[in-house]
């Protein structure tokens, strides 16, 4: 499938979404890696981790890029050749890349029932806004974990916990937007969310103020 959708947050940061319908075979063609990426597609034992790797490379290529461009640090963050900052995810058929000036990081989810039972592992203060028996309980919870690993993503230090050191503040699901906090160690930071949902799927954003 082409590029499923395109989000222009403002004239220095926009998102790119893939859906993959494609086979493994399709999305190989024509699709030129470094060496690197390369060692590390053929490593890869499950085919949908596979299509979703070569769809991020699609959407590189929508932005303007080559697999060429990217690189990933000893911590496993990608970075951009030419110093923009980028972050990607991919969840199920979803796969997404957020490309900006500003620190970025993205995150989509599948919504399902099974995130109820480790809610306690990444919810600490946010309980205090949730409430279990809405309707919106598995919604909220899956934003909840998408700006943890959005904020996670920006970060990438080891030692951070999503339900000790993040915190995210109350909001409503139609706001489409709210506000995380990081403690570690001796650092604050906050973050500035935006949020939406995508055919049962929910797609976080987070710049780092």
């Amino acid at each position: 499938m082409p590029l499923f959708k395109t989000i222009h947050i403002n004239s220095r940061t926009q998102i790119l979404v893939w859906k993959v319908t494609e086979s493994y075979a399709e999305l190989l063609e024509q699709m030129v890696l470094n060496d690197s990426n390369r060692i590390r597609l053929d490593g890869m034992k499950s085919e949908m981790h596979q299509r979703a790797f070569l769809s991020v490379r699609k959407l590189l290529q929508q932005a303007g890029y080559t697999d060429f461009d990217l690189y990933y640090d000893v911590f496993g963050k990608p970075h951009l050749n030419h110093g923009k900052f980028i972050s990607i995810t991919h969840s199920h058929e979803f796969s997404a890349i957020i490309i900006s000036d500003e620190t970025v990081g993205i995150d989509i989810e599948l919504q399902r029932d099974k995130i109820t039972r480790i809610a306690d592992k990444f919810c600490d203060s946010e309980f205090q806004f949730l409430d279990l028996d809405s309707d919106e309980y598995i919604r909220k919870l899956t934003v909840i974990w998408g700006i943890k690993e959005a904020v996670f993503k920006i970060r990438n230090e080891k030692g951070i916990s999503f339900k000790n050191h993040i915190s995210v503040c109350d909001f409503e699901l139609e706001s489409k937007q709210t506000i995380a906090e990081l403690h570690f160690d001796n650092l604050v930071k906050n973050f500035k969310i935006h949020f939406e949902e995508i055919e049962g799927f929910t797609l976080v954003y987070a710049f780092e103020n």
